[in-house]
C-alpha cells in the first residue's frame, strides 16, 4: 500500500483531530487564561499524556508492532498473531493497573518533583495534585486504545486509530463547556479545572469503546486471558524497556520543560502548551501520520531483506516531511503574532500574554523538521529490533538539553527554554542520520538532497512574502471573527500560493509522483476503512 496514500489517510483524519484541539484551547484560554487554574490543569494534562506517548504509542508501539507484523507474515498467519496479541494484552492490562495505581498513590511525590513552585502560591500545589489523580486513570484506557489502535494498523488499517483523538476533542470541548456553564457569575476558576479533568477520564473510555468496536468491524480478533510470561512476550518487553527511552526523548523533554516551566513565574507553563498546539498542529499531521505509516511497511520490506525498497520509501518519507514542514515552520515563525492574536487573546487570556506565546512558537518552530524527521528514522532502528542505539543517542541529547535549560532559563526565560528544546531535537535528528548512513540502512541520495534544497528556496520566497504582507493587515487579527477569519486566510492562501508556485518552477515538487497520485485518485478513490 502506497506510503502516500497512508499518509494522506493519517494525516487527514489527523488534521480534523487538531482542528478539534484547536477549538477546545481556544476556548480553554479564553474561560481559564493564564493564571493558577490554568497552570494546575495544564500540569495535570500533562502527567497522563506524556506517559501515554513515552510508553502506549512510543515504547510499546515501536516495539509491538515490528514483532505483531512479522508474526502476522509468518506461518502462523492470523492464528499466531492473535495469539500473540492476546499474550500481550493479558500482560499488558495488569501492568497498566498496577503502574496507575502506583502513581496515583505518589502523585504528591511526582507534582512536587516537577512543580515543587507551586507550593510558593496559596491551593495550587494542592490543587494539581488533585486534578493530576482524577486525570491519570486516562493513561490506562488509551494505552489500550494504542495496542488496539496497533493491531489495525499491523492490517494497514489506520483511519480508526487516527481518529480517534478526535473523540478526546469532542469530549473535553464539553468539558469546558459544561465547566464555564458551572462556574456561572461566581468567577471560580477551578471549577472549571475540576470539570475538565472529569470529562479527560470519560474521553478515555469514549475511545476504548470505539477502537474496541473498530477492531471487531475489521475482522481482527482478540480477548482478554490469564497473563502469561511467554517468550515473545519476553522478548517484547526487552524491546519495550530502551524504547521508552529511545522513541520518547521528545516526551522525556516534556517533563523537563515542565520543570524548568514550573519554576518561571505563574502562566509560563499555561502559555508554553497553546504556543506548543500551533506547533503540534503539523507536527502531529505529518510527523504521527509519517511515523505510523512508515513502520509496518518498513518492517515488512526490512524481513524480505528487501534493501532497495526499504531505501526507497525512507527517501519518500523524508522528502514528504521536509516538504510540508519547511514551509509550515517558516510562516509560523513570520506569522505567529497573528495566529496567536486571533486564536487565543481573548477573554482571560491578555495581549501580553499573546505576545509572550508569539515569541514561544517562533522559538519551538526552529525544531519542527526535526521533530517529524524523527519520527522517519527511529522506525529504521526500531524495525530491526535494534532499540539500544536511539537509547544512547537520546541520553546524550537528553543530558546536553538539561545543561542547556540550565544556563539559558534563568537569562531568556519560557523562550530560551523552547529554544533549547528545538536545539536538541534537531541535534537528535542529525546523530541519528549520521549513525544510520554509517551502518549503510539509509542515506540522502542526490536527488532528494537537490530537492530539499529546491524546498528551502520555495520556503524563503514564501517567508519573504508573508514577512511584507503580515503589517498590511496588522489591525485584522483581533478584530470581529469576519476580519480575523479573511486576514488569517489571506496569509496562508498567498503563502501556499507562493510556496507551491515556487517549488513547482524550481522542480522541488516530485512531478512524476504527483502525476502518479492523479492516476491513481483517478482510478481508485481512497477507503478510509483502509
Amino acid at each position: 500500500m502506497s506510503l502516500v496514500r497512508n499518509v494522506g489517510t493519517i494525516g487527514g483524519l489527523t488534521a480534523l483531530s487538531r482542528v478539534f484541539g484547536f477549538v477546545r484551547d481556544m476556548l480553554l484560554a479564553r474561560v481559564l487564561g493564564a493564571g493558577l487554574a490554568a497552570d494546575a490543569w495544564q500540569l495535570a494534562f500533562t502527567l497522563p499524556n506524556t506517559f501515554r506517548r513515552l510508553f502506549a504509542e512510543g515504547a510499546f508501539s515501536v516495539a509491538f508492532v515490528p514483532m505483531y507484523t512479522r508474526t502476522l507474515n509468518s506461518e502462523g498467519g492470523e492464528d499466531a498473531a492473535e495469539k500473540f496479541a492476546n499474550d500481550v494484552l493479558a500482560v499488558f492490562v495488569w501492568v497498566l493497573l498496577g503502574f496507575s495505581a502506583v502513581l496515583m498513590i505518589a502523585m504528591p511525590a511526582l507534582v512536587w518533583m516537577l512543580a515543587r513552585d507551586f507550593q510558593a502560591i496559596p491551593g495550587k500545589f494542592e490543587l494539581a495534585t488533585t486534578l493530576s489523580r482524577i486525570t491519570f486513570p486516562y493513561l490506562g484506557l488509551v494505552s489500550l486504545v494504542a495496542m488496539l489502535s496497533g493491531l489495525l494498523n499491523a492490517h494497514s488499517r489506520f483511519a480508526p486509530g487516527a481518529f480517534v483523538p478526535v473523540l478526546l476533542n469532542i469530549v473535553m470541548i464539553g468539558g469546558i463547556s459544561a465547566g464555564w456553564y458551572l462556574r456561572g457569575s461566581s468567577g471560580d476558576d477551578v471549577v472549571v479545572a475540576y470539570a475538565l479533568a472529569i470529562s479527560l477520564a470519560f474521553a478515555g473510555l469514549a475511545q476504548l469503546l470505539y477502537m474496541v468496536w473498530a477492531t471487531r468491524k475489521a475482522g481482527v480478533r482478540f480477548k482478554l486471558t490469564m497473563p502469561r510470561i511467554t517468550p515473545q512476550v519476553k522478548r517484547l518487553g526487552m524491546l519495550i524497556l530502551p524504547a521508552t527511552f529511545g522513541a520518547g526523548v521528545y516526551q522525556i523533554s516534556q517533563f523537563v520543560d515542565t520543570f524548568f516551566a514550573t519554576s518561571l513565574p505563574q502562566g509560563s507553563l499555561t502559555l508554553l502548551k497553546y504556543a506548543d498546539r500551533l506547533n503540534q498542529m503539523p507536527l502531529g499531521i505529518v510527523g504521527i501520520a509519517l511515523g505510523t505509516a512508515i513502520l509496518p511497511m518498513l518492517a515488512r520490506h526490512i524481513q524480505t531483506n528487501n534493501n532497495s525498497e526499504a531505501q526507497r520509501l525512507q527517501n519518500n518519507a523524508v522528502e514528504i516531511g521536509t516538504l510540508l514542514t519547511l514551509p509550515a515552520a517558516a510562516a509560523l515563525a513570520v506569522c505567529a503574532p497573528a495566529f496567536v492574536s486571533a486564536f487565543f487573546v481573548g477573554g482571560k487570556m491578555t495581549v501580553a500574554d499573546g505576545a509572550m506565546m508569539a515569541n514561544i512558537v517562533v522559538a519551538l518552530v526552529a525544531g519542527l523538521p526535526s521533530y517529524v524527521l524523527v519520527k522517519v528514522f527511529q522506525p529504521a532502528f526500531f524495525s530491526r529490533e535494534d532499540t539500544r542505539t536511539p537509547v544512547y543517542v537520546a541520553a546524550a541529547v537528553l543530558l546536553i538539553n538539561i545543561a542547556i535549560n540550565i544556563y539559558v532559563v534563568p537569562r531568556y526565560g519560557i523562550v530560551g527554554l523552547a529554544a533549547a528544546t528545538a536545539f536538541t531535537a534537531t541535534l537528535n535528528v542529525l546523530t541519528l542520520y549520521t549513525i544510520l548512513q554509517i551502518r549503510g540502512w539509509f542515506h540522502l541520495s542526490a536527488k532528494l538532497g537537490g530537492r530539499i534544497l529546491r524546498q528551502l528556496a520555495a520556503t524563503a520566497a514564501m517567508a519573504v512574502a508573508l514577512y511584507y504582507l503580515m503589517p498590511l493587515l496588522a489591525d485584522h487579527y483581533t478584530g470581529r471573527v469576519v476580519e480575523k477569519i479573511w486576514s488569517l486566510g489571506a496569509l496562508v492562501l498567498v503563502g501556499t500560493a507562493v510556496f507551491f508556485t515556487v517549488a513547482y518552477l524550481t522542480g522541488a515538487l516530485d512531478k512524476d509522483l504527483l502525476a502518479q497520485l492523479r492516476r491513481k485518485k483517478a482510478a481508485k478513490p481512497v477507503d478510509l476503512a483502509e
